[in-house]
């Protein structure tokens, strides 16, 4: 008996699900099935002439065909991909709103031409401006350098153009006047000092500067320090910190630009300048008084060598002067030896308040110096009175 009531109820669940999925495509009338023929009710399902529930998915079933039952219609997703087959340019004449396949060339046509036209416009003509130039790269390899204008070239990938500005000089600043990065250096008397100084540099060579070295200004600034070390070493210190700062950066200059040129980095160096040597900062107060007494002392030598000097020249006009004489004395001694005598008894006598005259019929002391006096004196007797 239970084997019996499960053989009817295996018998029973397919039948109920048909039924269910039957009534479900009557109310939404969806693909999932058609509506009965002539209103009939469940018994049609039983005689196999009413073809169950379809699924646009899949094709045909083989089974319903060799069972007689009604042949499907091509499933939705079978329509949606002839329909756009045939709007590309596939076979079959469904889908009205599909372009043939005549339309559908000549529009790729002009589409593909179009892409091309714009692709050679954009990446075969260049305009390269008054201060640039232009390195051209074919597959990466380089083939020439172009001036300033409008240059035509292949289109990307095959050639590329890259511009170099050539006229703008750059500057690189090696050290920190601020004392936020210290770049100690050696002087010839073991002396420690902290350069702060700026490099300023062009491109000569665009195509060096592209493909000679890997980093330009890396090497560049490597280059000012190892040329910076290598100049100061040979000046002691009071040179590097005063009067030595042209000499030095004239020699960095020229030290840069032949090992640049050794390494064809088609760099040019415009110029150095040193914007900062001080001494260490643990020993910048200690350095500041040993700087000022040196200064203290080429003041006082300066002040010797100015007096020297000035004694030295009136010497050399005393004896230019004695000469003179000398040659006139020689011509005429004896009104020389009297014009010398007056010209020095003037001079001794010029401030002594007494004259002497020494001649006949004269008194030889005259008290001239109270006559002086007297007549000083007169003119004031009146406003005394008054």
């Amino acid at each position: 008996m239970s084997n019996d009531n499960e053989g009817s109820m295996g018998r029973r669940a397919p039948e109920g699900l048909r039924q269910f999925f039957h009534q479900i495509s009557q109310m939404a009338k969806s693909p999932w099935g058609s509506g009965p023929k002539g209103g009939g009710d469940d018994k049609g399902d039983d005689d196999g002439k009413r073809p169950g529930p379809r699924n646009p998915w899949v094709t045909p079933d083989p089974i319903d065909i060799s069972r007689g039952r009604k042949p499907r219609g091509p499933s939705a997703l079978d329509e949606l991909l002839r329909k756009g087959r045939g709007g590309f340019g596939g076979g079959g004449s469904g889908g009205g709103g599909g372009l043939n396949f005549g339309d559908s060339a000549r529009m790729w046509k002009w589409v593909v031409g179009a892409v091309i036209l714009i692709w050679i416009a954009f990446t075969s003509f260049h305009i390269v401006p008054p201060e640039k130039e232009g390195v051209i790269t074919r597959f990466g390899s380089y083939t020439r350098t172009v001036p300033p204008g409008v240059k035509l070239t292949w289109p990307a990938p095959i050639e590329r153009i890259r511009l170099e500005d050539v006229r703008a000089i750059r500057t690189m600043a090696i050290g920190s006047p601020n004392a936020t990065d210290e770049n100690f250096v050696l002087t010839r008397d073991q002396s420690i000092v902290d350069l702060a100084y700026e490099v300023r540099w062009s491109v000569r060579d665009p195509e060096l500067f592209f493909f000679q070295l890997a980093d330009p200004e890396g090497t560049i600034r490597e280059v000012a320090e190892s040329a910076m070390r290598a100049t100061v070493a040979n000046f002691d210190l009071v040179q590097a910190i005063g009067p030595g700062r042209v000499e030095i950066e004239a020699q960095v200059q020229r030290r840069m630009q032949e090992l640049l040129d050794q390494y064809r980095a088609g760099v040019l160096i415009q110029g150095i300048a040193i914007r900062q040597v001080d001494p260490p900062s643990q020993v910048d107060e200690a350095f500041k008084e040993v700087t000022a007494a040196r200064q203290e002392r080429e003041s006082a030598i300066n002040l010797a060598r100015a007096y020297q000097q000035q004694v030295l020249e009136r010497a050399r006009g005393d004896t230019a002067a004695f000469d003179k004489i000398y040659e006139q004395y020689r011509l005429a001694p004896g009104v020389t030896r009297q014009r010398l005598y007056y010209e020095t008894m003037e001079q001794v006598l010029s401030n002594v308040d007494k004259t002497i005259v020494e001649a006949r019929g004269v008194t030889p002391y005259l008290p001239l110096d109270q006559v002086q006096r007297r007549i000083t004196a007169v003119p004031d007797a009146p406003k005394g009175g008054q």
